[in-house]
């Protein structure tokens, strides 16, 4: 730091801020932790429970059989989903409390000296072993679990194609970016983090500018609607909202997943509407239109807008949040490391902030969903009034069955997780607009 690091927290008293750091943390850690296994085991529970029966508002549109599938998927999911959730809480202990982070940071600093560079390559450690530690879970859910349902269509080969892009892109684009941020905290004094925020916004508007046409294809083939029927139907709708996009495509969502969605991205010059291939070969034209309304509700509304600006703030909250702690001594000794007192701990200060921030902001979760839910509903209402009501619950309907979506979640879990509200709710009151 351009400006030092506090060191009267050194000194021992009573009310030590760096073993209050520690306390805190390891109660909030595992307040967390406890937190999400109970919500977890109630959804298994009430899944479960609900299993051989399907509920009465959808016993004429779906089947025993469909319903159980999705119930079986949402099982073994929510079931495997504890396992991660143990492995994530006792990873973020080891790399902070048990001193993991500390330990590779003095390995690079005897290695290499307090420098830009040693700072990058702690970033560039940490990312690796974090990844090859978590690598198991991703290949499990993907070649298991994905693939026991019948979503998996994804290759080895493709995924490890998918991996090296990855890793070139996080390198080309990643690395830039976190040394402009790394010399913007040491070089722009105490108000270094202001600039820092302004990057990472710039940042974030650029790539929404640019992922459409520039990286998204890297990973998918993106071909322009060819049926002229559809297309001239997509028009009319985009048209009727009042709306322009650079143009409508399809993509190739099935050499991966057999899920189906379909999005309208980017903004300005940029923007177009994307249809998975799987989406296409499944709704008809009315239901395409009435899912492809849903989404134009979401920008009628401004739904994306009101999300980026709240990005924002926050994250400038955040911003200034570690611009403070990252001058205090306690911040980093409290979480488990032995900051450089003669140098940058430039790094060390994001990678703690990162690692820590997710104990002490999960209360924010239920929020943000119930937030997402009643967008979704406004998007909804909105399609029913551009289009069918009956088209757009028809669609959902597919949907939720395609993607193996239980029709009877536990109701808090629903509360705390759930962007999108379940099945019941949201054609419950659909129908009820329409």
């Amino acid at each position: 730091m351009a400006y030092g690091l506090n060191c009267v927290s050194m000194q021992t008293t009573a009310l030590n801020p760096s073993d209050t750091l520690t306390l805190v943390f390891a109660l909030a850690l595992a307040a967390n932790l406890l937190l999400k296994l109970w919500l977890a085991t109630r959804q298994i529970r009430h899944v479960a429970t609900h299993r051989d029966v399907v509920p009465p508002a959808f016993s004429s549109t779906i089947n025993l059989t469909a319903h159980q599938r999705a119930a079986d998927y949402t099982l073994v999911k929510t079931r495997f989903g504890l396992i991660e959730l143990a492995w994530g809480a006792a990873l973020t202990l080891a790399w902070t409390l048990l001193g993991g982070l500390s330990a590779f940071n003095h390995l690079l600093l005897d290695a290499m000296g307090s420098s830009l560079w040693q700072q990058l390559a702690l970033v560039g450690v940490f990312a690796a072993v974090n990844s090859l530690l978590e690598l198991p879970f991703s290949l499990y859910a993907t070649f298991v679990i994905e693939a026991r349902f019948g979503f998996n269509k994804t290759s080895a080969k493709l995924w490890l194609q998918d991996l090296v892009k990855s890793l070139a892109l996080g390198l080309l684009i990643g690395g830039p970016l976190l040394a402009l941020v790394l010399w913007l905290m040491a070089a722009a004094g105490h108000m270094w983090w202001s600039w820092t925020w302004g990057v990472w916004m710039g940042f974030n508007l650029l790539a929404m500018l640019i992922y459409p046409t520039w990286i998204a294809p890297l990973f998918n083939k993106f071909q322009a609607l060819d049926d002229v029927t559809l297309t001239e139907r997509v028009r009319a709708l985009m048209q009727r909202c009042g709306f322009q996009a650079q143009g409508f495509y399809v993509m190739d969502g099935s050499k991966r997943s057999a899920h189906a969605n379909a999005y309208f991205t980017g903004f300005g010059a940029s923007k177009r509407v994307v249809f998975y291939d799987t989406l296409l070969a499944r709704l008809t034209p009315d239901e395409v239109d009435a899912v492809l309304a849903h989404e134009l509700g979401h920008f009628k509304h401004k739904h994306i807008l009101k999300r980026t600006m709240s990005i924002f703030a926050i994250s400038l909250a955040g911003f200034a949040l570690l611009g403070w702690a990252s001058a205090q001594v306690w911040f980093y000794t409290g979480l488990g490391v032995m900051p450089n007192l003669a140098g940058a701990n430039d790094a060390l200060a994001l990678l703690l902030f990162m690692l820590a921030l997710p104990s002490f902001t999960g209360f924010l979760g239920p929020i943000f969903a119930q937030i997402s839910r009643k967008h979704e509903f406004e998007a909804d209402a909105y399609a029913i009034a551009q289009t069918r009501g009956s088209d757009l619950a028809s669609a959902l309907l597919k949907l939720y069955e395609d993607n193996a979506s239980t029709l009877t979640p536990d109701p808090l879990y629903v509360k705390f997780y759930y962007s999108h509200p379940p099945a019941s709710e949201r054609l419950g009151r659909m129908l009820a607009t329409a």
